[in-house]
């Protein structure tokens, strides 16, 4: 947060051109937290109780794994299924924007443009590779598109963004509904090895092991894989709509020429209270 002197002309502060924000990926601590402590308590208990080798069973996984694998396919399209492979890897390297920071950096542009000019934002935007979407709002800003321009063009990305989010969280939320039902596929399927096989007692320990882990292996990967990550992925959306929704109110505001106080006022009322921010005194 900023604060400064006030101008006696506009009330505005002395502000030197904003320099853009570094663009920082970073690993979600949480994700990372909530799926090794899962792993380990769940390893924990298996050597506490025995071998764990023998929770280690190959048809088992190629049943769970490859069946939600095939069977998530069948309900999507081969571009849906990679985009929400791609969104994982979003969940634990995801860019850190915090809705403050950008809030201030907008005001910082609203101020920039009120002393300079609009045009001076093309310049701005021009070192904005990171981050597309505020350059595009920037380059309509300089470009002397009006505010509700504006307001159209970025609420087109920002429903296409959203759209794109939740149909990512879906391909997740449907692989955890899969994976329990092809547990009890893989346990049907070792019955039937085993009940077929009564007459060999030493084919009944293999067959009665993909029955039992499958179940297992179907109950671990939906409930403390795939679903969490389909919460942390809405959870991240409605974090990144709430930054770009900041983006296109201030951008919309630049092109009215609006007071960069009432931006303030603007803002703050989207964001969460401990958010806030008190950039003019």
């Amino acid at each position: 947060m900023a604060s400064s002197i006030p101008d006696a002309e506009e009330g505005l502060a002395p502000l030197a051109a904003p320099r853009p924000r570094a663009h920082r990926r970073t690993i979600d601590p949480a994700t990372l937290l909530g799926l090794g402590g899962a792993a380990v308590l769940i390893s924990t208990a298996l050597a506490l109780g025995g071998s764990a080798r023998a929770f280690a069973n190959l048809p088992a996984a190629l049943i769970v794994l490859g069946g939600t694998f095939a069977v998530t396919t069948v309900c999507f399209s081969l571009r849906e299924i990679f985009q929400a492979q791609r969104m994982l890897f979003h969940t634990l390297f995801r860019p850190h924007r915090d809705p403050s920071n950008a809030a201030v950096q907008m005001l910082e542009f609203a101020v920039q443009a009120r002393r300079e000019g609009i045009l001076s934002l093309q310049y701005t935007a021009d070192s904005l590779d990171h981050e597309p979407f505020l350059r595009q709002a920037l380059t309509l800003v300089a470009d002397g598109s009006t505010g509700d321009v504006i307001e159209r063009v970025l609420r087109s990305e920002i429903a296409a963004t959203c759209a794109r989010h939740a149909k990512g969280a879906s391909v997740l939320r449907k692989a955890a509904e899969v994976a329990p039902a092809m547990g009890l596929i893989g346990t049907l399927v070792g019955l039937v090895q085993m009940l077929g096989r009564l007459d060999d007692p030493s084919t009944i320990g293999p067959a009665m092991a993909v029955a039992l882990l499958t179940t297992f292996y179907g109950a671990v990967l939906a409930n403390v894989v795939l679903s969490p990550l389909a919460s942390k992925l809405e959870r991240n959306s409605r974090e990144e709509l709430l930054v770009k929704n900041i983006f296109l109110m201030a951008a919309a505001s630049i092109a009215r020429q609006e007071n960069p106080r009432r931006l303030e006022m603007l803002l703050n009322s989207v964001l969460p209270p401990v958010k806030r921010v008190q950039y003019f005194d």
